[in-house]
This record gives C-alpha cells, sequence and structure tokens, in this order.
C-alpha cells in the first residue's frame, strides 16, 4: 500500500477563493456592521473609527459611507461622544487642558471640545482642590519644593493656573 503526497497547499487554495467573489472589505455594509460592533462598547469619534476600520482592512470609500451611514441614522455623533468622554475623564479628576487636548487627539472639532467642556458643568477649582487632597492629603504644602511638585502634578492632569493656585493655596 503506497501512500500518495497531499496535493500542494496553492490548489487548497484556489479550490477554496473562488475568483468572482467580491471582496468584503471593500463593502459598506461590512465596515457599517464593525463600526457598530465598535459603538455597542462605547461611543467612538469620527476619527476613531475610521482609523478601527482602516486597521481591519476595509478600503477608504467603504469607511467614509459607512460612517456617513452611521452619522445620518443618529448612531455616531462626535458631540455625544464628546459630551460622553468629558463627563467621564471629570470623573477621574482631570482638568480642562487635559480633556481639550486628548478630544482633539481623537478628531473631534473644538467647537464641540469647548461646548462638552462648558455642558460638563465642572467647578474646576473645587475639582483641582479635591484632586490634590486625595493625592496630598488636607495639609497645604510645606515648602517650595512640595508646593512645586503638587503643581506640577495637578498640570500634568490638565488643570489650568488659576485652579492650580486656588489648590495649592490651601483656600476653598
Amino acid at each position: 500500500m503506497t501512500r500518495s503526497s497531499p496535493p500542494p497547499i496553492n490548489d487548497l487554495l484556489s479550490d477554496l477563493v473562488q475568483p468572482d467573489e467580491v471582496d468584503r472589505f471593500a463593502l459598506p455594509v461590512e465596515a457599517r456592521k464593525k463600526a457598530m460592533d465598535c459603538l455597542a462598547r462605547r461611543e467612538h469619534s469620527r476619527r476613531e473609527l475610521e482609523q478601527k476600520l482602516g486597521k481591519a482592512g476595509f478600503t477608504t470609500e467603504a469607511v467614509l459611507d459607512a460612517l456617513d451611514g452611521l452619522a445620518a441614522d443618529g448612531l455616531q455623533c462626535d458631540r455625544r461622544y464628546a459630551e460622553a468622554f468629558t463627563h467621564s475623564r471629570v470623573r477621574r479628576g482631570k482638568g480642562p487642558a487635559r480633556i481639550r487636548a486628548e478630544l482633539g487627539e481623537r478628531g473631534v472639532a473644538g467647537a464641540l471640545v469647548s461646548e462638552a467642556l462648558e455642558d460638563a458643568g465642572a467647578d474646576w477649582r473645587a475639582l483641582a482642590i479635591d484632586v490634590r487632597r486625595r493625592k496630598f492629603g488636607d495639609a497645604p504644602p510645606s515648602g517650595f519644593a512640595e508646593k512645586a511638585r503638587q503643581m506640577r502634578f495637578l498640570q500634568y492632569r490638565g488643570f489650568e493656573t488659576d485652579h492650580i493656585q486656588a489648590a495649592v493655596s490651601g483656600g476653598d
């Protein structure tokens, strides 16, 4: 009994792939499905979805058509994303400068960012004071070096100069 050798791998692959099949990565319907999978988990900005779909291998035309359809149907909205993102970051103790920069990196327009920050209704000074107290305790900084360290921390968190001054001065 002799064993025959298996057919070459290219022959097997050619049997599986039909030449007249449509490339699914060129179909806006497939890109829409992928985008909706992403949106089911959390809000995404348009730029984030463009990047994710592009990395998944979808063509630019399919991605743009899918995202236009999602926006027209109200399923993807940069305004809603900016609001949700802003509220999330405020709860984490981030300041307006940091939130503005992060939303800018995610492709949200400056006007939408400003609206989201205004609509958040955050008291930035009180938030900076609270963040400083949680990190460093109730006592105000004792010396210049400690004050500078706390100021750098608050600046990194995205608070503006007047918020930082209020937080490190020990005043409420």
